[in-house]
């Protein structure tokens, strides 16, 4: 259930019945997922597509970018509902955001929500800023897949296999395969596996697969990677550059993997990974084990997210960002 921000106060916060009942009035709909999707967004936007879409009602489903969906959830059920950023409706009746921390995390498509007559926000990030017109932020969830399983029930919506597959994939990809779980993960993920789902599938698919060209780029940036002992109050920091040079022909869902890598280091409780996107521009990766709240360093650096996994987007050459993340670690 969602925390006591989700369910009182005057920032637009709904409980799961207000969801609901937003979700039940919709007539038309569109469901946007966040930049460079990973597949708790995508997974819990096609799951939540599919339901309007056995209502009867018209939803689009979408993301800003890239401008295709990334190779390895091309077979999640509801991919069909994917519409292409320019084709996404200016107005609309109800816009649902998931997965997605803040208004810019939806890139291009954020201007959709003034066509919207209500916005609803579904959401696990602690550092979300509630943007819509309704907000429901359950913090405490492992992953936006599992505050969506909560909401199909309280619908009364069928979790059959496609959207179980759907809401597997963004569970398992949110909790590292299940290794950051909470009490009832390991059910809900019992559940979704007793629809008749290939649990080893999805996740290798997700998690397991790369193309050949991830090898060489590792070594290059594994070659970065800097040890930083008294960083973040001697607990020590890990960090590594990824480089366009090194990473141009791979996609998003490559590059983001560096982090679970790097995070590795037993010398160090906090990870980071810079990758390059622009001239004097990187987005930021940030994992710690328990001893750091990175969602506080990454907020106070533009961003946000949770407090072992956050991220954020740097300005300036790699020294001048990096000593710009040792001095927020202190």
């Amino acid at each position: 259930m969602p925390d006591s921000e989700s369910s009182s106060g005057g920032d637009g916060a709904v409980d799961l019945d207000g969801a609901v009942a937003l979700l039940s009035a919709a007539e038309t709909v569109t469901v946007l997922c966040h930049v460079q999707p990973d597949a708790d967004t995508l997974g819990s936007g096609l799951a939540l597509g599919l339901a309007f879409e056995r209502r009867g009602i018209p939803v689009q489903v979408a993301f800003a970018a890239p401008d295709t969906v990334p190779l390895s959830m091309r077979n999640l059920p509801g991919v069909h509902l994917v519409t292409a950023a320019e084709e996404v409706r200016d107005e609309v009746d109800l816009l649902v955001a998931v997965d997605c921390g803040t208004a810019g995390r939806l890139g291009g498509l954020r201007t959709r929500i003034e066509g919207a007559r209500n916005s609803l926000i579904i959401d696990h990030h602690r550092s979300n800023t509630r943007f819509g017109t309704h907000n429901l932020i359950d913090a405490d969830a492992e992953a936006t897949a599992a505050v969506l399983a909560d909401i199909f029930d309280a619908w009364g919506i069928e979790v059959d296999a496609d959207i179980a597959h759907c809401l597997f994939a963004g569970l398992a990809t949110d909790t590292g395969s299940f290794r950051w779980v909470r009490p009832g993960t390991h059910l809900l993920a019992e559940r979704l596996l007793a629809t008749g789902i290939d649990g080893a599938s999805i996740t290798r698919t997700l998690l397991d697969t790369h193309p050949f060209g991830w090898l060489p780029m590792l070594s290059s940036v594994l070659a970065s990677a800097t040890l930083v002992p008294d960083a973040a109050g001697d607990r020590g920091l890990v960090y590594a550059l990824v480089r366009r040079a090194d990473s141009a022909h791979l996609g998003a869902e490559e590059i983001e993997s560096v982090i679970d890598i790097v995070r590795t280091t037993a010398e160090a409780e906090v990870a980071a990974v810079f990758k390059e996107v622009g001239p004097q521009e990187w987005t930021v990766s940030l994992r710690s084990k328990r001893g750091v709240d990175v969602s506080l360093v990454a907020t106070s650096l533009g961003g946000g997210g949770h407090r072992f996994a956050s991220g954020y987007t740097a300005y300036g050459d790699s020294d001048e960002i990096v000593t710009a993340l040792r001095a927020t670690l202190g």
